[in-house]
């Protein structure tokens, strides 16, 4: 359980990260963003390393808990992933600094504990987007001449694709739009 101030680093590294990028979220940038001293912050995390751990595994328990509403959402399978991927779009939209965390995973190849939280991540939604997939094969509202694998990586490969291109373009378009326009045709890539 993370404490007020925790929370409240978090928040402003967050901040950090949309105003910054990543390379601008230092502990001294943060001390300054907070109003409190550099020292304060290690009373509350080792390192800047585990201030984005926290930061990881609070996405990751965001992950978890979509896949677990998916798991017990009972709804055909487009129907499941555009949930899904709208649910994601909006999170993005509220907090772009996820993006720049959660999509920079080449930053973190150096940090093998941020690399793997990341992996875990990824694997998560993998997870998920290929069984509500292999179901709606099984319900035969899913094409099944391409393998349940294959078809989540051109879900994902190109949900992340559209939400990387508005991070790098400072979120200049209107990712629920163009989002919903990805949906439209992601189902039909994917129906039966």
């Amino acid at each position: 359980m993370q404490t007020e101030r925790q929370i409240e680093i978090i928040e402003a590294a967050l901040e950090l990260i949309t105003d910054k990028g990543i390379q601008g979220m230092t502990i001294k940038n943060l001390s300054k963003k907070i109003g409190i001293t550099e020292p304060a912050i290690y009373r509350h995390f080792d390192s800047k390393t585990d201030i984005l751990l926290s930061m990881l595994n609070n996405f990751k328990e965001m992950a978890n808990m979509l896949s677990g509403i998916m798991e017990s959402y009972e709804a055909p399978a487009m129907e499941k992933i555009s949930f899904m991927f709208t649910k994601m779009l909006e999170l993005f939209s509220e907090t772009p600094s996820m993006v720049s965390v959660i999509f920079s995973e080449e930053i973190f190849k150096n940090e093998e504990v941020l690399k793997w939280i990341i992996v875990e991540i990824l694997n998560l939604h993998s997870e998920t987007i290929e069984s509500i997939i292999s179901k709606g094969q099984q319900e035969n509202n899913v094409r099944k001449d391409i393998d349940e694998k294959s078809l989540a990586l051109i879900a994902m490969g190109s949900f992340r694709l559209l939400v990387k291109r508005w991070d790098i373009n400072n979120h200049n378009f209107n990712l629920s739009i163009e989002g919903k326009k990805l949906i439209t045709v992601i189902s039909k890539v994917l129906e039966k």
